[in-house]
């Protein structure tokens, strides 16, 4: 097995387009992303200057009042009108000090997505994305063992999501395989809408500068609780003694009536206050968070609902976010614009008024009532971006890795790996050394043999990464992969638990039962596992090694198994043709150990393990 360059195949089913491809531009991805960068540097270093100047025009204008304030009140000089100038000039100021500051704040935003693009193109990511910690599951079969979460993880590097139901969605798809034409139409959604950068670029403009961290399915939740209603006729009578306190005042006031009509009104007003107090702050109190949660919604929906798409896949979400013929976009506005009204009833200037219209109430009863008619659709809304941002996320990692390339998913229910010129994803490019692994047919177990630091561990993490990414819908790191839909198990970092009163070797072979369980109900299963059962003596590993291993085989699943222990490399001749003995090698050059994680035929011929251990400076 060596690095050999070969084309993409054209299999049946295969998304044809290479990631290389996603750009129509002839221009490099880096080259693009460094173009669009000092673009947006220029324009934040340009209304940063208007920024100042604007602020020191205001400090002007405050001063120019100070004095002719004192000309007009103090001296005498001139009249007061005056101050309506400088009163006049700085709300001028004011509105352009907003948009100034709006502009360079987009400007910043675009600057740290094309910065935070170039930095995962370089290998400068590890630490400065999201790592999804959240996500992590010490129990689950294969999550921790291949890094998906965590700092420098798979997901660290994928994720550009924005909202919490973007980064469920990824994280959901990393931890499972999906369907074969499901993961089809997701590699043509993400190829286009990774050469679409301007649409990713406005993405990041979408509301402000934070992430929806609300929890969505709490947002989904709310719109779909059970109505709190109110008495028939309720909002007609609102507005009605809205209507009625209005023209008793100003009947009043205009000298027409006494005030006893305007103190009735009054007295039913309190009393229809008092009868649904509860449940308008009920309302009141509920909306808060949803209202802004689904305000960064509602903008990243109006860009999807406008954009022009191809891939079935990205039509049908866009199709899907219509609520009784009204876009998404459009029905959370309206909400925004009920919650704003809702909230302005505090102001401490219009909160008599407010009172004297029943104001609150009123908008309170809107704000239910649309949720009554829309609510239910939230969790949906909900979903379509979560999906289109997860989306983003994969089509991104493509547009930045045009060596990448979509698989070839197969559509057969036999297992099978055929990877040529395959790295480790998150290993540096310039760092990674390709490896071909072929599994299936009668080829059913690599026993990867090797010393210490020599790469089998890598090389199992790279096959594994390269399964996931595969079944979620992402280029992997390779020249070719044809790959049937796998579930992978892995037990590569087995720990022991004192809490729970579990040693390493017992972690181990809890793994193994999960894997082998897998296998016994007929699902075509990739195992990965490091260094087996080392945490017992010889004699019992060569055994149960030998019989997991079998088991594994003959119930249909294909992997690879790691050992320096050189007494396990007769398992691949108990298995005859269905395995082979694959190794690493190392040499001692000028007193260090070299490595050239090349992947070789047959098994290892020597141990690093005292060398190693006198470069330390143990005496052996």
């Amino acid at each position: 097995m060596h690095y050999t360059e070969h084309s993409a195949g054209n299999a049946t089913g295969r998304l044809e387009t290479r990631a290389s491809n996603v750009e129509e531009s002839s221009v490099a991805p880096a080259e693009e992303y460094r173009r669009r960068l000092d673009r947006a540097k220029a324009e934040e270093q340009r209304e940063q200057h208007r920024f100042l100047l604007i602020s020191n025009l205001r400090l002007a204008i405050g001063v120019a009042a100070v004095v002719l304030a004192i000309l007009a009140f103090g001296k005498s000089f001139i009249s007061g009108w005056w101050l309506l100038a400088p009163l006049l000039a700085f709300i001028i100021s004011a509105i352009l000090h907003e948009r100034v500051e709006r502009r360079r704040s987009a400007a910043a935003r675009v600057s740290a997505y094309y910065e935070a693009g170039l930095a995962r193109m370089e290998d400068r990511w590890a630490g400065k994305g999201n790592p999804g910690e959240r996500f992590r599951d010490p129990g689950h079969v294969y999550a921790e063992d291949l890094d998906l979460f965590g700092k420098g993880s798979l997901f660290e590097l994928l994720s550009t999501a924005r909202t919490g139901a973007g980064e469920r969605t990824l994280a959901r798809w990393l931890l499972a395989p999906a369907g074969r034409e499901d993961v089809i139409d997701r590699q043509k959604a993400a190829a286009e809408v990774g050469a679409r950068l301007d649409l990713r670029e406005a993405l990041t403009l979408a509301g402000d500068d934070v992430r929806g961290a609300v929890d969505a399915e709490s947002v989904a939740a709310w719109g779909s609780e059970p109505p709190i209603t109110f008495f028939p006729g309720a909002r007609i009578l609102a507005l009605a003694l809205a209507i009625g306190a209005l023209v008793a005042a100003g009947t009043f006031f205009a000298g027409k009536t006494s005030l006893r009509p305007l103190l009735v009104v009054i007295l039913l007003q309190v009393a229809f206050r008092i009868l649904i107090r509860d449940r308008v702050q009920r309302i009141a109190a509920a909306v808060t968070a949803p209202a802004y949660e689904l305000q960064l919604l509602g903008l990243l929906l109006e860009r999807l609902e406008r954009e022009p798409f191809q891939a079935s896949r990205l039509v049908a979400l866009a199709k899907g976010l219509e609520t009784d013929g009204a876009p998404a976009s459009r029905r959370i506005r309206r909400l925004q614009r009920l919650v704003e009204l809702l909230y302005s009833g505090r102001n401490q200037f219009f909160a008599p008024l407010a009172a004297a219209v029943i104001w609150t109430p009123q908008w309170a009863m809107a704000v239910e009532a649309w949720r009554q008619v829309s609510g239910r659709s939230i969790g949906r809304w909900m979903a379509a971006v979560g999906e289109f941002e997860a989306l983003c996320s994969l089509g991104g990692y493509a547009f930045e890795r045009p060596r990448n390339v979509f698989p070839d998913l197969l559509s057969g229910d036999e297992p099978e790996f055929d990877a040529q010129a395959l790295n480790h994803p998150l290993i540096p490019v310039s760092e990674a050394i390709a490896n071909d692994v072929q599994l299936g047919g009668e080829m059913r177990l690599l026993l990867v043999s090797g010393s210490n630091m020599s790469g089998k561990s890598t090389l199992l993490r790279a096959v594994g990464l390269a399964t996931v990414l595969a079944w979620a819908g992402a280029p992997v790191p390779a020249t070719r992969l044809s790959i049937s839909r796998l579930r992978v198990g892995a037990s590569l970092r087995t720990v022991d638990s004192v809490t729970d009163h579990r040693s390493r070797f017992y972690a181990e072979i809890s793994r193994l039962r999960e894997i082998m369980d897998l296998a016994r109900q007929g699902l075509p299963v990739l195992f990965l596992l490091d260094e087996l059962l080392s945490g017992t003596n010889s004699h019992d590993r060569r055994i149960g090694a030998e019989a997991l291993v079998r088991g594994l085989v003959e119930h249909g699943a294909i992997g690879m198994v790691t050992t320096h222990d050189l007494a396990l490399a007769g398992i691949a001749d108990a298995l005859g043709p269905r395995a082979r003995n694959v190794h690493f090698e190392d040499h001692l050059e000028n007193g260090e150990m070299r490595f050239d994680y090349r992947l070789r035929p047959g098994v290892v011929e020597r141990s690093n393990a005292l060398e190693l251990m006198r470069s330390v400076g143990l005496e052996v």
